[in-house]
């Protein structure tokens, strides 16, 4: 028994239409804008090439140009006809008869949606990249403001050393800026075009694949066909990418609630991004932050997704199907999150008098006691990491902190392990113990003294000034092209007098 050949005579099944059908038209509203492009610059790219009439070239980019100003949801998009193009065929053959039929000339479907998702992606990641920019401004902006705040930074949410909460808050910016620039690197994928591409080889219609490349504003061609068909690594990149920019701001997000609980008192969440508790009213939860915790597992459930459908034999429709649904959610879900995480970090304040006190109930100036210790005694330095632990134990003993240590307890603690006293100063001990003389003595780039905490912050807002010049100017090339495609539809469709644009021989 041989298999089925041709195409099918009957229609889908209903159980085909709800698991299949009604999932790939959802992307719809999605795809709309790019297909029109699409379309208009394929009609235009074979009208010049002599390839398509003029009367269906006319009566084709007409019915496009009209398609460009209806709204998705008004557009008649079906279901029952599969994915969109289905149904805009069926649209289109109903206004202009066989006319409409020179649109599959030299392309299948496939060509037109992958190219109407590309042009779509580069929009939408091109927006991200906006928000992470003015994200890393906001940190960058509130580190400033908080430069010379001190508290004891935390590693595992135990005192570390002391430090600033700009220099806490700063060091989120740089990892969003990485973010920003990856997303970048996924618009120069983005921005290359599978037009001519065919089924997986091309067609014998036209050696030329430039043509509805520039007209759409494509940086260049894929190179290999098959390749340009059915690529998706590039799609995982991006999904990566977005997914790393949203564990950054999860992790802010959650160090922030911990500081803004009672318990540590560190940082007050402004009302505009809190909510109260119907029964309890002395609550002031912190719900924005846990909506971008949320939407961080949402995201990261997205490429899961996408790489559990890419995990399956090459040229497969489902492995870009499913990626229609997956990539522009996570997109729209990180794009809300990261102005979601800007706006708490503008409005977010911290209680400086309370940082200091936790900083001086506690011993994190303990790293640079040992590190004196081991300049000034001529100890090595674990010798003055034993000598300093011995002594802070003896201290927190009796409920005591840094402030506390005497040169008699580290006397004390270096007869037990060295033998003999340290002999400190008092006035060197204190130095050693200060905070602030601690904070001040990180001159090294990166550190939280004020040159380099300076320089970073100029640095920031030397790379987001950069990346939102380039956002820009991306948006503008992506406007003009499309405009210039309209343009182009439009005198065909409707020449000035009686005038017809020159075609190719």
């Amino acid at each position: 028994m041989t298999s089925r050949q041709g195409f099918p005579k009957r229609g889908p099944a209903p159980e085909l239409i709800a698991a299949a059908y009604v999932y790939e038209s959802a992307g719809s509203a999605m795809l709309h804008r790019g297909l029109n492009h699409a379309d208009m610059a394929h009609v235009i790219a074979l009208y010049r090439l002599g390839i398509v009439p003029t009367d269906a070239a006319r009566a084709l980019l007409t019915v496009l140009l009209e398609a460009h100003e209806v709204d998705p949801a008004d557009f008649g998009y079906d279901p029952a006809d599969g994915e969109p193009y289905n149904s805009r065929e069926r649209l289109f053959v109903q206004s202009i008869g066989d006319h409409a039929g020179w649109l599959h000339a030299g392309r299948p479907r496939r060509e037109a949606t992958r190219i109407a998702f590309r042009l779509f992606l580069r929009r939408e990641v091109n927006h991200l990249v906006a928000s992470a920019t003015a994200l890393a401004l906001a940190l960058a902006e509130k580190a400033e403001a908080n430069a010379e705040v001190l508290f004891a930074d935390h590693t595992y949410l135990q005192q570390a050393q002391p430090s600033t909460i700009g220099h806490y808050l700063i060091s989120f910016a740089y990892p969003v800026l990485r973010d920003a620039k990856r997303l970048c690197d996924a618009i120069d994928w983005i921005n290359s075009s599978p037009s001519g591409a065919g089924c997986v080889n091309g067609t014998r219609l036209t050696d030329d694949r430039h043509t509805i490349s520039d007209l759409l504003g494509f940086d260049h061609v894929i190179t290999n066909t098959r390749d340009a068909m059915w690529q998706v690594d590039g799609l995982i990149h991006l999904a990566s990418a977005a997914a790393s920019l949203a564990t950054t701001q999860t992790s802010l997000a959650e160090d922030l609630e911990i500081f803004a609980s009672s318990e540590f008192d560190y940082a007050n969440l402004a009302d505009e991004y809190s909510r109260s508790s119907i029964l309890m009213p002395q609550k002031h939860n912190p719900y924005a932050l846990s909506m971008i915790r949320g939407a961080t597992g949402v995201v990261i459930g997205h490429v899961t997704g996408l790489l559990a459908v890419q995990k399956s034999p090459s040229a497969r429709s489902d492995s870009l199907i499913f990626a229609y649904g997956e990539v522009p959610l996570l997109l729209d879900q990180m794009k809300r999150m990261t102005d979601l995480s800007r706006g708490v970090v503008e409005t977010v304040t911290f209680n400086t008098e309370r940082l200091r006190d936790e900083l001086d109930r506690g011993f994190s100036q303990a790293a640079d006691l040992a590190e004196q210790v081991m300049l000034w005694c001529d100890l090595d330095y674990r010798t003055a990491y034993r000598t300093v632990g011995a002594a802070i134990r003896e201290v927190a003993a009796l409920g005591g902190s840094a402030r506390d240590i005497t040169t008699a307890d580290l006397d004390v603690a270096a007869m037990a392990i060295i033998g003999r006293p340290l002999g400190l100063a008092p006035a060197e001990l204190a130095s050693a113990l200060d905070p602030v003389a601690i904070v001040a003595t990180r001159k090294a780039p990166g550190g939280a003294a004020a040159a380099p905490m300076q320089a970073m912050i100029a640095d920031v807002r030397a790379q987001v000034e950069v990346m939102d010049a380039q956002a820009k100017t991306r948006a503008v090339r992506f406007d003009t092209a499309e405009e210039t495609v309209r343009r182009f539809a439009s005198d065909i469709a409707h020449p000035p007098s009686s005038l017809v644009p020159e075609r190719s021989s």
